[in-house]
C-alpha cells in the first residue's frame, strides 16, 4: 500500500502497472507518446480509443485528492460516532477486506474513476473511524496526535520535494523499492513467527526494537509519498489525460492512510506504561 505500484508503471506504459525492461523509473513520456498510447484500444475493448480531450493539471490532482480525503473523513465520522461498540469489530473487518479487494481491483484492472475510488475511500474511512475510536478510548488524545503527525510529515515531504532537497532518481527509486520489499517481508515473517512465539520477532510488541522498526516504516512511507508527488508532477508535464487524476489521488490517499496507521502504532508504543 505504500509505494503505490499502481502509479509506478505509468511512466513506461501510460497505464497503471510496473515498468518493464528492468527499468524502475524511465524518463517520463512525451505528450505525443501519451496520445499514441491512449489511441490504442484497451484490453477487451473494441475500436480505437481517442486521444484525451483534456490534459491533466495540478488542479485536477488536488481536487480529486480533496474529494477522496473528504469522503474518507466523512466515513470515518460514521465509524467513530454511529457504529455501536457491539458491531465495531465486524464493521472494521468487513470494511478492511472490502477496501483491500477494491484496492486490488483498481490496481490490477487500471479502472480508477469517481465510482471506484470514492467507494474505496468510504470503506477505508469507515474502518479507520472504528479503529481510531478504539485506540482513542484506550489512549485518549492519541488520534489527534497521529493526525497532526501525519499532516506534519506530509507537509515536510512536500517542502522537501518542492525545494529539490531530495530528488527522485532511478537509483533512489530502486533503493526505496528494495526497502519496501524488505519491510513487507519482515512484517510477514514477524506475523508467521507470532503464531509460534509470543510477540514473534519483537517487531510489533511495543519494545525498543518495535519502536525502531516503526520509525523505519514511517520513513519508508514518507519517501513513498515523495515518489507520489513526483509521479503527479511527471504526469502533468507528460500530458497525461485528465482522468488519470483519479489514479494519482487514489495513490496519495493510500500512502497517507498507511502513514497515519504507522504513526498511530508508534504512539501506542511510546505511551505504554
Amino acid at each position: 500500500m505504500a509505494s503505490n505500484p499502481v502509479l509506478r508503471g505509468f511512466e513506461r506504459t501510460g497505464r497503471p502497472g510496473v515498468g518493464g525492461n528492468g527499468r524502475v523509473m524511465p524518463p517520463p513520456p512525451s505528450a505525443g507518446q501519451m496520445n499514441e498510447w491512449y489511441a490504442q484500444p484497451a484490453y477487451g475493448e473494441q475500436g480505437t480509443r481517442q486521444a484525451p480531450s483534456r490534459y491533466l493539471t495540478l488542479d485536477d490532482v488536488i481536487t480529486r485528492t480533496v474529494i477522496l480525503l473528504g469522503t474518507m473523513l466523512l466515513a470515518a465520522g460514521v465509524g467513530w460516532f454511529v457504529v455501536p461498540d457491539s458491531a465495531a469489530g465486524g464493521v472494521a473487518t468487513i470494511s478492511i477486506l472490502a477496501a483491500l479487494g477494491l484496492g486490488l481491483y483498481i490496481g490490477f484492472s487500471g479502472r480508477a474513476n469517481a465510482g471506484t475510488t470514492v467507494s474505496y475511500a468510504a470503506l477505508e474511512g469507515l474502518a479507520l473511524g472504528v479503529i481510531s475510536e478504539l485506540f482513542n478510548r484506550a489512549w485518549p488524545g492519541i488520534v489527534v496526535q497521529a493526525v497532526a503527525g501525519t499532516i506534519m510529515v506530509a507537509g515536510g515531504v512536500l517542502v522537501v520535494y518542492k525545494t529539490g532537497a531530495v530528488r527522485v532518481t532511478p537509483r533512489f527509486t530502486k533503493w526505496l523499492m528494495g526497502a519496501l520489499i524488505g519491510v513487507v517481508v519482515l512484517m510477514l515473517v514477524n506475523l508467521i513467527a507470532s503464531f509460534f512465539i509470543p510477540g514473534g520477532m519483537g517487531l510489533r510488541d511495543g519494545g525498543p526494537l518495535a519502536i525502531v522498526f516503526s520509525l523505519v516504516v514511517i520513513g519508508v512511507a514518507a519517501f513513498s509519498l515523495l515518489m507520489d508527488f513526483d509521479m503527479a508532477d511527471q504526469a502533468v508535464r507528460a500530458g497525461a489525460p485528465a482522468k488519470f487524476a483519479w489514479y494519482i489521488a487514489f495513490g496519495l490517499m493510500t500512502t497517507l492512510v498507511w502513514l497515519y496507521i504507522e504513526i498511530l502504532r508508534l504512539l501506542t508504543y511510546l505511551r505504554q506504561d
